[in-house]
């Protein structure tokens, strides 16, 4: 379900995704209008009051808009990994604002792809799309079903492996970022709470942390993405 003029817009003039139909107030119809005309003929549009879109979705569709779109095949870990020269990657992260932040990042700076362990949340997910602001539509990721072997198979293919990590041992991230960059760099990122797992942060080549104010337990785990990927960025 993509909610959202921009997202729904996106989702439209992307031309991979066969969108199944469109709801929207008439605010909406209006602003959307060339883009509404682009769709197939055998897709409905329906327009209708807050109150109708209110009740037919069963929550307030504050933006006035809805596309139901289906989704697109899954694309393989071992595709992702073949495209990107930098990765993010994400274990056990369920939030959909953290899922769909953390694609925003990496379509702001510059990374190939996002790949994620099984127990993280859909990035197609309405909310997730609508905070990635429609970047999980252009990011490329994957479910990586083989966790947390996916590592390996990311060495091998010639990415180091970057865990964010506050524990130690681990260096800065300005210490790291310092170094001459690796060709392929795969971030690490664990939940906000637990972290990463034992077994992924010793898989990982490097253990990088970003310093804070020892008064606060620790960042917004997009936000950190956000800090590492612009020190990371090539």
């Amino acid at each position: 379900m993509a909610e959202g003029r921009l997202v729904v817009r996106r989702v439209i003039e992307d031309g991979r995704f066969r969108v199944r139909s469109v709801l929207v107030n008439a605010a909406a119809s209006r602003d959307l209008a060339p883009v509404l005309a682009a769709l197939a003929p055998s897709v409905p549009v329906f327009s209708g009051a807050p109150a109708t879109l209110t009740e037919i979705a069963g929550y307030d569709v504050h933006r006035g808009c809805l596309a139901l779109v289906e989704r697109p095949p899954a694309r393989a870990a071992g595709d992702v990994l073949a495209a990107a020269r930098t990765l993010v990657i994400l274990e056990g992260v369920a939030n959909p604002d953290n899922v769909g932040g953390v694609f925003r990042n990496a379509a702001a700076f510059g990374a190939g792809g996002v790949l994620l362990s099984p127990a993280c949340g859909d990035p197609l997910y309405r909310k997730a799309i609508r905070t990635s602001m429609g970047a999980v539509l252009r990011v490329p990721y994957a479910i990586a079903d083989a966790w947390p072997d996916v590592l390996t198979d990311a060495r091998a293919a010639g990415f180091t492996i970057v865990a964010l990590t506050p524990r130690e041992p681990s260096e800065s991230l300005d210490a790291f970022a310092g170094r001459p960059r690796a060709s392929r760099v795969a971030l690490v990122i664990g939940t906000e709470g637990e972290g990463l797992t034992a077994a992924v942060e010793a898989a990982a080549d490097y253990r990088v942390r970003i310093p804070i104010s020892p008064d606060v337990d620790s960042l917004n785990l997009s936000v950190a993405a956000a800090i590492a990927l612009y020190a990371l960025r090539t």
